[in-house]
C-alpha cells in the first residue's frame, strides 16, 4: 500500500495541514482508525491546556477513593486509598511501616539466595539438560 501526502483541515483553527505519507504509515502501524483532526500548533496548544501541572489524580479530574476503616493491628480509625476486600487485613500507616522488612533483612535474604544458587552444581539447576542435548542430536540424525 502506497501512501501519498494528504491535505486535511484543522478542527480548531480551520487551517489546512499536510498529513504526510510517513505519518500515515505510523498511524497504520499503531492501528489508529481516524485521521488527525488538528494541526501541530493546535494539538500542542490543546495538550498544554489539558496537561496536569501537579501530576496528581485530583488535578486531572480523577477522584481518589478514600475509605475510612479500622486498622487490623492496633484498631485505630484510618483512611486508606482503596476499598478493602473481605478477609484481608487493613493496616494504618504506622503498622504498615512496622510490618515492612528492613532493607538489611532484604539484603541479607538476597545475598543468602545468591550464595545458595552459586554453590549448587549446574546439574541441579537444569535436571536432565545433558540428556536433552543427546536427545536433540539423535532426533536430528
Amino acid at each position: 500500500m502506497e501512501f501519498l501526502d494528504r491535505l486535511l483541515t484543522c478542527a480548531d483553527c480551520g487551517g489546512e495541514f499536510i498529513f504526510t505519507a510517513g505519518e500515515q504509515l505510523f498511524f497504520l502501524d499503531k492501528q489508529f482508525k481516524n485521521d488527525p483532526k488538528r494541526c501541530k500548533p493546535c494539538k500542542s496548544r490543546r495538550s498544554a491546556q489539558t496537561a496536569n501541572p501537579t501530576g496528581g489524580p485530583a488535578a486531572a479530574g480523577i477522584s481518589r477513593t478514600e475509605t475510612r476503616t479500622e486498622c487490623s493491628e492496633c484498631g485505630v480509625t484510618t483512611t486508606v486509598p482503596f476499598k478493602p476486600t473481605q478477609g484481608r487485613p487493613v493496616l494504618c500507616r504506622q503498622c504498615f511501616k512496622n510490618k515492612r522488612p528492613t532493607s538489611e533483612v532484604v539484603a541479607a535474604t538476597v545475598s543468602a539466595v545468591a550464595e545458595i544458587v552459586s554453590s549448587a552444581p549446574a546439574a541441579e539447576h537444569a535436571p536432565g539438560s545433558a540428556d536433552l542435548g543427546v536427545t536433540a542430536h539423535s532426533a536430528l540424525a
